[in-house]
Parts: C-alpha cells; structure tokens; sequence
C-alpha cells in the first residue's frame, strides 16, 4: 500500500498566512531602506565631487538640495549633513530614525547612519 504525500490544506493555509505576513512587513518597511541605500549613493557621489571638496558649506548644500530634489530624500536635509576630513579624503555622514506604522497601535522605528564609505 503506497502512502499519499503532500501537503494538507491546514498546512497550506498556514504557511500562506505566515507568507503574506512577511510580504507585507517587506512591503511597509522596504521604502525606508531604499531611502537609505539612496541616501548612501549619494553621499558617496557628493564625496567624490569636487564641489564638497571645498571648504565652501553653501555650495555643498547646493550640490546636496539638487540631489536631494531629484532622488526624492526626504528623511534628511542638507543641514544634516556632517562633513569631516580624513586626510585627504572628505567624509560625509549623517543620522536619523524612520518611524513605520505597521498596524494598529505597533510601529518599526528604524535607526540609519549613512556615510560616503
């Protein structure tokens, strides 16, 4: 006598209510993660730009809006930015949090220090 396998419509439902559960916490907390990996390109890009080389904080806070207005920032601005020196190399690096409102009364805080390493 051969024995049936596979899988049970419990088993089924279980795994795909756990299934969309993760996509849907994917789905609500993913857009502040791209924010940050954009934020990042674009402090490596300013870093490496001549521009931020100068000792002049206007003219990068130029570079940083014209970025920040067509990559759609909007976590941080130009005044976040801190920029500091290693030899003779410019580093720029910033911090902030992103509150996500999950569902009901539960939220993810998220914590980001991008930097132009």
């Amino acid at each position: 006598m051969r024995k049936e396998q596979g899988v049970t419509l419990t088993g089924f439902m279980v795994v795909a209510v756990i299934l969309i559960f993760c996509l849907l916490f994917a789905f609500k907390i993913g857009p502040s993660y791209f924010e940050y990996w954009t934020i990042k390109k674009q402090l490596k890009a300013l870093a490496a730009d001549p521009v931020s080389r100068e000792p002049n904080r206007r003219n990068f806070e130029a570079a940083f809006a014209a970025r920040q207005t067509l990559e759609n920032i909007k976590s941080i601005g130009a005044g976040d930015v801190l920029i500091t020196k290693e030899g003779n190399d410019v580093l720029l690096s910033a911090e902030y949090s992103s509150k996500v409102h999950l569902f009901g009364n539960l939220s993810a805080c998220m914590d980001f220090a991008p930097d132009s390493k």
